[in-house]
C-alpha cells in the first residue's frame, strides 16, 4: 500500500483516487469529460443511451449517471472535475451535488456554509 494512504481505510466517505480506481474509471470520466464538446453534451440530452452506447460505459457506469448517484460516482471512481461537467449538463448547481453526495437536502448543507444566499 502507498505510505500515503495508510490508516485512510478509518476515514469516512475517503475514496483515494489511486491508480486501480483511476483504471476502472477511465472510460466513465472520459465520458464526463466530454460533456465540455457541444455535440456529445446535445447527444446526451436527446437520447442518453445513444451517448453511453457510443461512450461504451457498462450498464453499472450507466445506471450511476442515469440516477445522477453523485456519491456513487464518486465511490467508482468519477473526479469531481469531471462531475462538475455532468451536474452542469443536468442542471444541478454544485452544492445541490455536494449536499446529495453528503446524504443532505440542499438546506441542511447550506447551513453549515458560510456563504449567504449561496445556491
Amino acid at each position: 500500500m502507498n505510505p500515503q494512504l495508510e490508516g485512510v481505510e478509518t476515514l469516512a466517505g475517503t475514496y483515494p483516487f489511486d491508480l486501480e480506481r483511476s483504471a476502472k474509471a477511465l472510460r466513465l470520466n472520459r465520458f464526463l469529460r466530454g460533456l465540455i464538446v457541444p455535440e456529445h453534451r446535445q447527444l446526451f440530452r436527446d437520447d442518453p443511451e445513444a451517448a453511453f452506447g457510443r461512450a461504451g460505459l457498462t450498464e453499472e457506469e450507466r445506471k450511476l449517471v442515469r440516477a445522477l448517484d453523485w456519491g456513487g460516482l464518486v465511490r467508482y471512481g468519477a473526479t469531481f472535475f469531471a462531475l462538475e461537467k455532468l451536474a452542469r449538463v443536468s442542471g444541478v448547481s454544485n452544492p445541490q451535488m455536494v449536499a446529495q453526495m453528503r446524504g443532505e437536502t440542499l438546506e441542511q448543507f447550506l447551513a453549515t456554509r458560510n456563504v449567504p444566499g449561496a445556491r
